[in-house]
């Protein structure tokens, strides 16, 4: 860890963070208190995401759907209109109605070979953002003068790296700029988590063994063709699924910094809050 005791953290001029855990746990409603306290930068890997490496998917999707409509077809072709998306920190749904579900085309749905291929581009995408940290670390300080940083991540963090190499490439590079720090929930988060997607699913990224035997396991169950699924109701089943299978991966990472729980991240009010609360996880490691 970059801060080896509580001491350090205490004293450090600069304080650099990394949160992760299951999306809908309090990681960027921490990292905007922050922000708006005046003395941390904010640097949010959806963000980054849907402006820099996803962009143009998402603004050529757009694209072809207009082209089906002749009267925006002819605008486009002559350069009359311009589409765009209007990403936002407090707006990313350009990049999660890009990725889209998987099933019945009348539904919305898109073929598990598109949806992979969309898949692969976020995992990329998600990849080179969290490795873009340390520029924006830099960036911070050099040229807007913030010395506090921090890294708000996605819920998927946890399924591109294998927290138990101590040689993992993502990992090792992020924990020697930011200290890592996993926002846990409980079983009663968690099924609020549940209740929550289930009133508005939405797209996530997958893991692609997981999604795999997702897939195949719900086609078998079901009884079902690709053609005719659900894909509402193929990611609302999924989701339970995948919050099981990134539990203990979390956990993992969680030993390249430190632990707090949701409940004590809702409870911060201000930054000498945080401060204490980040103290505390540190000493409780050591």
């Amino acid at each position: 860890m970059i801060y080896k005791s509580a001491q350090d953290w205490r004293a450090s001029p600069t304080k650099r963070i990394l949160f992760f855990g299951m999306s809908g746990l309090g990681k960027t409603h921490i990292s905007q208190m922050l922000r708006d306290s005046g003395g941390w930068f904010h640097y949010s890997i959806d963000y980054r995401i849907g402006t820099r490496y996803m962009g143009e998917y998402i603004a050529d999707n757009a694209k072809a759907e207009a082209m089906k409509v002749p009267f925006l077809r002819d605008l486009l072709l002559s350069d009359s209109i311009y589409i765009g998306s209007n990403i936002s920190f407090a707006n990313l749904t350009p990049v999660s109605a890009y990725l889209g579900k998987p099933g019945n085309p009348d539904k919305g749905g898109l073929t598990m070979e598109e949806y992979r291929r969309r898949q692969e581009q976020f995992r990329q995408a998600e990849v080179h953002a969290l490795l873009d940290t340390e520029y924006f670390i830099d960036r911070a300080q050099r040229l807007y003068g913030y010395s506090n940083f921090i890294c708000d991540t996605g819920g998927s963090i946890c399924e591109w790296v294998d927290a138990d190499d101590p040689d993992d490439p993502l990992l090792s590079e992020l924990s020697q700029h930011a200290l890592m720090v996993w926002i846990k929930g409980d079983e009663a988060h968690t099924r609020d988590l549940i209740r929550r997607f289930d009133k508005a699913p939405k797209p996530m990224s997958y893991q692609p063994d997981f999604l795999t035997r997702m897939w195949e396991t719900y086609l078998s169950d079901n009884n079902i063709l690709e053609r005719d699924i659900d894909p509402d109701a193929f990611i609302r089943w999924t989701y339970a699924q995948a919050l099981a299978h990134r539990q203990p991966r979390y956990e993992a990472m969680a030993r390249w910094g430190v632990t707090v729980t949701a409940d004590q991240i809702a409870s911060v009010r201000d930054t000498q809050d945080f401060d204490t609360l980040i103290t505390n996880a540190i000493a409780e490691r050591a």
